[in-house]
């Protein structure tokens, strides 16, 4: 069996993979809740809020361990951030693009190893490049009108931090 054919998606592949993401777009909707009843928490130091942050990360970092195919990692958080679009998330149809972002940071780490090293590491790199392929986006999309340095930065650096730990090693 050549490795093109370990590559290919089998039916038993996508069915999984869909479980994994809608179950997470639920999450997603919910986590959205959660993060605005956390507001006032952080009112101390508004970007220590993306604390929290990494569990919209997770089905990333889940899909990539659990699938182990070229394009998981990237399906399983765009399928969680249209689902949870649908489902009436309060930052409406932006989390599509958003998702594919995210996504696109934890498939990165998985070529990296050419899909196959599926480990801690593998999995912790996969969290932290989703974590900053969402700072990112949150730096030009979300927080484009808030001080760099007071906001915007640590912001990033705590998405990132969240996304290590919630979900590249809590996964």
């Amino acid at each position: 069996m050549n490795h093109s054919d370990t590559n290919r998606w089998r039916t038993i592949d996508i069915v999984v993979a869909s479980v994994i993401a809608v179950a997470f777009g639920v999450i997603f909707w919910a986590w959205g809740l959660v993060w605005s009843a956390t507001e006032g928490a952080f009112a101390f130091f508004p970007p220590a809020q993306t604390l929290i942050y990494g569990v919209w990360l997770m089905p990333a970092v889940v899909g990539g361990l659990v699938i182990r195919k070229p394009g998981a990692a990237l399906y399983c958080e765009t399928v969680a951030a249209v689902l949870s679009a649908l489902l009436g998330s309060q930052w409406a149809g932006t989390v599509i693009p958003q998702g594919i972002v995210q996504g696109i940071g934890a498939e990165l780490a998985f070529a990296a190893f050419r899909y196959r090293s599926f480990r801690l590491p593998t999995a912790v790199l996969a969290g932290a490049l989703t974590g900053l392929s969402a700072a990112l986006f949150d730096f030009f999309v979300w927080n484009v009108d808030y001080d760099l340095v007071d906001y915007r930065i640590p912001y990033a650096l705590l998405t990132i931090v969240s996304a290590t730990v919630i979900a590249g090693a809590g996964d």
